[in-house]
C-alpha cells in the first residue's frame, strides 16, 4: 500500500513525523479515514480514538480529542488539543478521572455539566485506547 507523510502535533509539540499507510480519526462528523492520494480535506477533530497504519504496517492507537484535521496534496497533519499513545495512557489514572466527572454531572450547574461531560468523554476514551492493548 502506498503512503503519505503524516505530522501528529499537540500544545506539547511534534509527537509524530513520518510515513503512514492510513489515518482514522473522529472528527465532528464522524469517523474519517485518510489514505494516500485523499483529496485536500480540512475537518475540526471530536474526541475518539485515532487510528494510523504505518509504513511498515504496524497499527498504533490513540486517544485524540480536538483539534484540525487538514489533508494537503503532500502533507496530512493532526493538530489535536489531545493526543495519547494508548501505551501511554495511564488506565487507573483514567477511571479515576472518569469517576470524579461522573460525580460532577450528578450536582452541576449546566456550564459545569458540560465540562464534567466533555470529561467524562474524554475519560472513557482514554479507558478504551489504554486497554486496547491488554
Amino acid at each position: 500500500m502506498s503512503t503519505f507523510h503524516l505530522q501528529i502535533v499537540t500544545p506539547d509539540g511534534l509527537l509524530f513525523d513520518g510515513q503512514a499507510e492510513k489515518i482514522i480519526v473522529r472528527t465532528i462528523e464522524g469517523d474519517v479515514c485518510i489514505l494516500s492520494g485523499h483529496l485536500e480535506y480540512m475537518s475540526p477533530v471530536a474526541t475518539g480514538e485515532a487510528k494510523i497504519t504505518l509504513e511498515d504496517g504496524k497499527v498504533r492507537l490513540a486517544a485524540c480529542s480536538g483539534g484540525l484535521i487538514s489533508v494537503r496534496k503532500d502533507i496530512t497533519r493532526l493538530v489535536a488539543d489531545t493526543f495519547e499513545w494508548a501505551e501511554n495512557i495511564d488506565v487507573h489514572r483514567a477511571k479515576k478521572a472518569k469517576e470524579a466527572a461522573e460525580v460532577q454531572l450528578k450536582d452541576k450547574a449546566d456550564f459545569e455539566y458540560k465540562l464534567a461531560e466533555l470529561k467524562l468523554k474524554r475519560a472513557l476514551v482514554r479507558i478504551q485506547v489504554g486497554e486496547s492493548l491488554k
